[in-house]
């Protein structure tokens, strides 16, 4: 297996953690990722779906305040005309 890793501050950071631990570079970046991920919570979600969640909520929450007739005039139906062009 590989891993190409061409980013000049990585190595230098494996390179300083594998001397001042006496472990290989490998050895350290499996550490090091092996203690991140144990930081993480196990199946969160990615970032684009919580984003998505929130904003599904701050709808639910916007709606819950406002009347069927306001709502009816959020649908925009009065801005555009048949043919989809701005009334």
């Amino acid at each position: 297996m590989s891993l190409n890793i061409k980013n000049q501050h990585v190595h230098n950071l494996a390179r300083e953690a594998a001397l001042r631990t006496g472990l290989t570079q490998t050895g350290v970046i499996e550490k090091a990722l092996e203690l991140y991920l144990s930081s993480l919570p196990e199946g969160q979600d990615p970032p684009s779906i919580i984003k998505a969640q929130a904003l599904s909520e701050i709808a639910v929450e916007f709606s819950r305040g406002i009347s069927a007739q306001q709502l009816d005039r959020l649908k925009g139906d009065d801005l555009y005309d048949e043919q989809g062009l701005p009334a």
